[in-house]
């Protein structure tokens, strides 16, 4: 009894703050798109089945489970997001939807603000036989209204960190009431965390969804690579992929370094954001490096110049054509960045020591050799230089670098078994 009055007092207290907050919120550009839909002034159709993607990376996820999801009879999904750059992901999701081919059609809009009342009236109005949630994304006025409405929620692709746990157990009971009625984690260790907070029957472990996101048929090839006229085989190339603002004081000294072991290589250097474009200029420049613009270049480029990238789409080529590649996002605690587009293009890349946000990789790929993490920046020009020196067979590492990542395929299959299963009300056995 007096968790229930506690409960109830804490979701006044939590929609007195939100309908505070929310006139301010229209002041906030990234949440002033999409504004009334937030609102759910502009409410979309219902629909059988709605996934909740909080934003890019989730939206993918959706993408994964749009294209494999078959029901037996017709369905419509909407799908939400927080972010104009989720909304856009979703936008071509839903042009590879032909409802001619199967019983599914698809619509977009933005999540609602979980505001007790407005979040009431969006699950009221849109009426959905399963929801599922990307990952971790959990808002209480949200589960509450679910359980209400008596909505089984699936966590999909689940994970929960250990910080967000001892966040959540501030007050398990209230989390315990809204429990989700599945949970498919994609480790041992989230698997371990969702238990601890909902129940450990409640759990199962599943591949994660984004192996399934990897196209390891495309054979990389010389012939149709649009760099190969530019870049010389003979030369050789490194490339310095996706380097973010917080390291490039240690890139810097990576890439003289490099340039004085191997003076005559190219150095394909790519900014993770054009902004950074002038202070490259600026470094180059200052310490009498050549260098030319890639948007500049028509003919193959010099030994021993570094092409700094001002162009997009561009990078899975450049690996291509590279004898060894730096990942950045990783010497500065930046969690990491993308090493498996080297990997499916034969480099075995070397990184820093932040990698957390592909930690769902696993840690055999590291014991493995297929990537290798560095220290610190000197650790990073030596593996570099070696790599130089003595270049993998790229058709060899491509090999061994498929067989790992295809045993762990099979995610989005097995979600979207779980999907059908609960939207059938074939499996309902954890629905109180």
């Amino acid at each position: 009894m007096l968790n229930k009055i506690i409960e109830k007092a804490a979701f006044s207290l939590y929609g007195l703050a939100w309908g505070l907050g929310i006139p301010l919120l229209r002041l906030n550009r990234r949440l002033a798109e999409g504004y009334n839909q937030r609102r759910f002034r502009s409410p979309p159709a219902p629909a059988d089945i709605w996934i909740q993607a909080a934003s890019v990376g989730e939206s993918l996820l959706a993408h994964e489970l749009l294209k494999r999801l078959n029901p037996d009879r017709p369905v419509h999904v909407l799908v939400t997001t927080n972010t104009r750059q989720g909304m856009e992901i979703l936008d071509k999701a839903m042009e590879d939807i032909t409802p001619n081919d199967r019983n599914i059609t698809v619509a977009a809009t933005y999540f609602p603000f979980d505001k007790p009342g407005i979040m009431q009236r969006a699950v009221a109005h849109i009426r959905p036989r399963v929801m599922i949630l990307l990952e971790s994304e959990m808002w209480p006025a949200h589960l509450a209204s679910l359980k209400q409405a008596g909505c089984p929620v699936l966590v999909v692709n689940g994970r929960m960190t250990a910080r967000s746990l001892k966040g959540y157990l501030r007050w398990p009971s209230f989390w315990h009431r809204f429990r989700p009625h599945k949970i498919l984690a994609i480790s041992d260790k989230d698997a371990q965390r969702f238990g601890r907070l909902f129940s450990p029957q409640r759990v199962a472990v599943m591949p994660n969804i984004k192996f399934d996101r990897l196209d390891l048929a495309a054979q990389p090839s010389g012939k149709t690579n649009p760099l190969s006229s530019l870049v010389s085989n003979d030369a050789g190339m490194v490339v310095f992929g996706s380097v973010r603002q917080q390291e490039e004081d240690q890139v810097q000294k990576i890439l003289l370094e490099i340039r004085h072991r191997h003076p005559l290589v190219i150095i394909g250097l790519f900014p993770r954001h054009f902004q950074r474009l002038n202070a490259w200029t600026a470094f180059l420049n200052a310490h009498e490096v050549p260098w030319c613009l890639r948007s500049a270049i028509d003919q193959p480029v010099a030994p021993g110049e570094v092409v700094l990238w001002d162009t997009y789409g561009e990078l899975t080529h450049a690996y291509q054509l590279a004898v060894a590649a730096f990942v950045g996002g990783s010497l500065a605690p930046l969690r990491g960045q993308n090493f498996l587009e080297p990997l499916t293009s034969g480099i075995r890349p070397v990184i820093g020591p932040s990698w957390e946000d592909f930690h769902w990789v696993g840690t055999e790929i590291i014991k493995s050799g297929l990537v290798r993490i560095a220290k610190n920046w000197q650790e990073t020009v030596d593996l570099l230089a070696n790599d130089i020196a003595q270049p993998s067979a790229p058709e060899s590492v491509r090999k061994t670098a498929c067989r790992y990542l295809k045993d762990r395929q099979g995610g989005t299959a097995m979600a979207c078994r779980v999907i059908e299963e609960y939207l059938d009300g074939r499996d309902q056995s954890e629905a109180g």
